[in-house]
């Protein structure tokens, strides 16, 4: 049986590597970005090659570049029923508070624990 794929957009890159580690840990296959543009790109790309992604974990903003606030809407067009999931330290945002008025099927917030991650993850995929 084929590992859950999840693309993982993040800037930092302790965050892009705390949060694969739990991901690996957890049993997933896990591909990472640093911008929006890249994470679309790469969402798509794996659709065309017959290997989509299951889930989508997105930092809800980048500095300078395409958080996952603008990437969802890109993402939604390529897939309807894309399983995304939002993250941030900014609690008090709009998106955060009511996450599937915006496309999103999960929400978690930073800093979080692997129990949090595995929790929306299970959630956001039926497991």
């Amino acid at each position: 049986m084929s590992r859950n794929r999840v693309l993982l957009l993040a800037d930092e890159d302790l965050v892009i590597e705390v949060v694969t580690t739990m991901l690996e840990y957890m049993g997933y296959e896990v591909e990472s970005s640093r911008e929006g543009d890249e994470t679309v790109e790469k969402y798509r790309s794996a659709m065309e090659r017959g290997t989509p992604f299951h889930a989508v974990l997105l930092d809800l903003s980048i500095p300078g570049g395409r958080g996952g606030r603008e990437v969802i809407r890109d993402l939604l067009s390529i897939d309807p029923h894309v399983c995304a999931v939002v993250s941030s330290g900014y609690s008090n945002d709009p998106i955060m508070t009511n996450y599937t008025q915006y496309g999103f099927k999960g929400v978690v917030a930073k800093p979080f624990k692997l129990e949090d991650l595995r929790d929306v993850m299970n959630k956001v995929l039926g497991l």
